[in-house]
């Protein structure tokens, strides 16, 4: 039997008469919360934006690339990693950071890593753009 309960002050009394109450042997495990639905919201956005404004080199070439593409070149930017794999086909693939994984602070940080490049690279936001307090 699995139970996951988020930690609020109220929940803290059932959460520890569960804990006394669970047999030897059992797991207890104590997470950040993941990303936030609004979050992954506004990532797709900040990613829309840079995706119709950015001109990126690829193979050579300066094209405008998907928020796909965008999202798994800037996780694995954010992330300062380095990792490619080869293709099933040929070619190679960079293997970026689920951002679905991502915890609240994690993808904050991802938010405002979009913003900052999105600022060095001349991005104008969509007008219903507005920061969150959470990134500010």
């Amino acid at each position: 039997m699995k139970q996951r309960t988020k930690l609020t002050p109220a929940s803290r009394r059932t959460v520890l008469q569960a804990i006394n109450a669970a047999p030897d042997g059992v797991y207890v495990s104590i997470q950040e919360a993941n990303r936030s639905l609004e979050q992954n919201a506004l990532m797709w956005a900040l990613l829309a934006d840079v995706s119709k404004q950015v001109i990126w080199t690829v193979d050579g070439h300066a094209e405008k690339l998907s928020p796909e593409e965008w999202k798994t070149i800037l996780s694995a930017s954010l992330a300062q990693e380095n990792r490619m794999a080869p293709g099933v086909r040929g070619g190679f693939v960079m293997l970026g950071t689920s951002t679905s994984k991502m915890t609240i602070r994690e993808m904050s940080e991802m938010v405002e890593f979009l913003y900052a490049f999105g600022a060095e690279q001349g991005v104008k936001w969509s007008a219903y753009q507005q920061v969150p307090e959470w990134v500010q």
